[in-house]
């Protein structure tokens, strides 16, 4: 689904990304791990069209996309969810999502201001779509709930809600299950596992090692902006390179 070719980045004298290639295989999970540092939401922000690499190339679905920005990235189906969530915390769930399905409607000023046909079904699409997203990731029952009163774990299920309201076939998360605890873990795991049964693509970056070992498919290492390794997480838990940059002797026996 999509192919980096020997991707770096540089700020000033810094490698962040250094010739790092790789692809994310359709309708499976693929994980990214590394020390903080590593180069991992860097290279989660030039496939995203955050940033712009500074050597190598970037095919999405057979499309070149290397210098798309964010926004086109987003209209060809890349979706992503960001280490911190950031809601509109006055504004409810719904209204929050509502806003992220905007990317997919061509109302414009004059739509608004004439109040025109096509503005009111958009605006009934849009709200249809992101009850939709919440009812996907069980929050159906909070969206009338204002964003600033909900917990660290429902924030991560409305981050997920987000990505999907954009009509993605490649969701892109930035440490999903960040600062939630070893159940809800659990059942962020599954929900990741519930949009690739539904026919999306994840790629996904996490510092948990026991969530990433039970849920991905191909896992790839990153250590100082370079790729140290790539396989299957059998095989990157044997990896001795691995295990001495990163996991630590303790998964080796795992």
């Amino acid at each position: 689904m999509l192919e980096i070719q020997s991707l770096s980045k540089r700020f000033g004298g810094l490698t962040a990304v250094r010739n790092v290639s790789t692809t994310i295989e359709r309708g499976k999970i693929n994980a990214i791990i590394g020390p903080n540092g590593a180069g991992k939401t860097t290279f989660f922000n030039l496939i995203s069209g955050v940033f712009q690499p500074t050597e190598g190339r970037i095919v999405f679905e057979g499309q070149d996309v290397t210098n798309l920005r964010a926004d086109q990235m987003a209209r060809l189906g890349v979706s992503r969810t960001f280490q911190t969530t950031h809601l509109f915390d006055a504004a409810s769930v719904l209204d929050n999502l509502i806003v992220g399905h905007r990317l997919r409607t061509r109302s414009g000023l004059l739509d608004v201001l004439l109040g025109s046909r096509r503005l009111k079904d958009e605006e009934r699409e849009c709200r249809e779509k992101a009850r939709a997203a919440l009812e996907f990731v069980g929050l159906s029952h909070i969206e009338n709930r204002i964003a600033a009163d909900i917990t660290q774990e429902e924030r991560k299920r409305v981050a997920f809600a987000l990505a999907l309201s954009t009509n993605p076939s490649l969701v892109l998360l930035d440490e999903p299950a960040g600062g939630v605890n070893p159940e809800e873990t659990i059942g962020l795991a599954e929900l990741i596992r519930k949009m690739v049964r539904t026919g999306l693509t994840v790629c996904l970056i996490e510092h948990k090692m026991s969530m990433i070992m039970n849920l991905a498919d191909k896992i790839m290492v990153l250590n100082y902006g370079e790729k140290i390794a790539e396989g299957t997480p059998s095989e990157i838990r044997s990896n001795p390179v691995v295990i001495e940059a990163y996991l630590g002797s303790e998964h080796a026996a795992a």
